[in-house]
């Protein structure tokens, strides 16, 4: 059902009772509201369960196994210890800024859940430039992080938000251009309608098939923008404490806890609206339920590709981080999308038009991977003739 017009039929019934219009848009949005932040707050909680487990199994250990069955109880027993905590604010902070930054960080990820199709007209918003909303609502994280690190007037939370705006503002280049050549091959921005461009029989017409070389740029750069190993400079405990969040305490610290996990399971989400087909699946047309069950273990299973990362791969250098962004994925993702472009302006029968995109793609990320390592090889021999060079005689 078409939840925009089951929202129509539910104010039409608080009508029809004599609630005056005014407060029955009001109640609508509040219950609206209240019913989103219920389910992303719990699907947050059990992304955090399934991450500490995954991340528990990589690294051969068990993770949460005591507080109820398997472990599941946990992560309510961490929140109402967070809840239980004192919220201590630096005397020297800038209060307001201080304290709207962590709801920033997690309301303009909830904002996002308005246009992700769960299923064939199961979507909150249905816009026509779902891609826009995407990456202008997704730039708010870094205002928020920003926000949090200058305002707490601490060095370390300051060291983070200078490598926010570093970091998140360069990474979505290659984000953004990765969504523009999958807006070039379905020729819409509205994300249901790239969903249904993606139908076929065993997810055939999926549009990772023929970008697969986009796909990997997203999953690089999503990586770096959903602050996740081997791209969680703005975090490295190691070098800044804690970075932008060192301030935090309590609940203030578990907004922005939340904001981490919502903000990867959203970016798990549209890579597979984008690139696997979104709802797409077997009967998912006919009985938009199908699509939902679709939608969700594909999700999952992107996610889990993210949290099996996170335990595996060790932080880059800052320095490594913003050169790999500038020189291999903007250049990159610069030349897929001129490619691309060219290769739909041939107006080459769909098979053909698919199979050249393919190998266009693999030609692509061959050659940026041979550059790749020759750039690193030149690089470690010359840190390696540093490191050994003999010393010089003294005059």
């Amino acid at each position: 059902m078409d939840l925009r017009a089951f929202g129509e039929a539910f104010i039409a019934m608080l009508e029809n009772i004599g609630i005056p219009e005014g407060w029955v848009l009001l109640i609508n949005w509040i219950l609206g509201a209240l019913i989103l932040l219920v389910v992303a707050l719990l699907l947050a909680i059990f992304l955090i369960w399934f991450e500490r487990k995954v991340a528990g199994r990589v690294q051969d250990r068990l993770g949460p196994n005591r507080v109820g069955p398997w472990g599941l109880i946990q992560p309510f027993a961490d929140a109402l210890k967070l809840l239980t905590k004192e919220a201590i604010t630096p005397d020297n902070a800038d209060r307001i800024t201080y304290n709207l930054a962590p709801v920033i960080a997690v309301f303009h990820i909830i904002m996002l859940f308005a246009v992700i199709p769960f299923a064939d007209r199961v979507v909150g918003a249905n816009i026509n430039v779902g891609i826009l909303y995407l990456m202008a609502f997704g730039a708010l994280g870094a205002m928020a992080m920003l926000m949090a690190g200058w305002s707490s007037r601490n060095k370390y939370a300051l060291l983070g938000g200078f490598r926010v705006v570093a970091q998140l503002l360069s990474y979505e280049i290659p984000v953004g251009l990765a969504m523009l050549v999958v807006v070039l091959l379905s020729g819409t921005m509205n994300l249901n309608g790239i969903a249904q461009g993606q139908g076929g029989l065993f997810g055939l017409g999926w549009y990772v098939l023929a970008l697969p070389a986009v796909f990997v740029m997203y999953f690089v750069a999503a990586l770096a923008e959903g602050e996740r190993a081997p791209f969680d400079l703005l975090e490295a405990e190691s070098e800044i404490v804690a970075g932008y969040n060192i301030e935090y305490s309590a609940m203030k610290f578990a907004w922005f806890y939340l904001a981490f996990f919502l903000n990867t399971w959203v970016l798990s989400a549209v890579a597979v609206t984008l690139f696997f087909g979104g709802w797409q699946g077997p009967g998912a047309a006919q009985f938009p339920i199908l699509g939902v069950i679709y939608f969700f273990i594909k999700v999952f299973i992107m996610f889990f590709v993210f949290a099996w990362v996170r335990a595996t791969f060790p932080r880059l250098r800052i320095d490594q981080m913003m050169s790999f962004c500038w020189k291999v994925l903007v250049p990159m993702g610069l030349a897929l999308f001129l490619s691309v472009a060219i290769v739909l302006k041939l107006g080459l029968p769909d098979v053909a038009t698919w199979a050249l995109l393919f190998v266009v793609n693999i030609v692509i990320l061959v050659v940026t991977l041979k550059l790749l390592g020759n750039y690193t090889s030149d690089l470690s021999r010359t840190q390696n003739k540093r490191l050994f060079a003999p010393e010089l005689p003294r005059l």
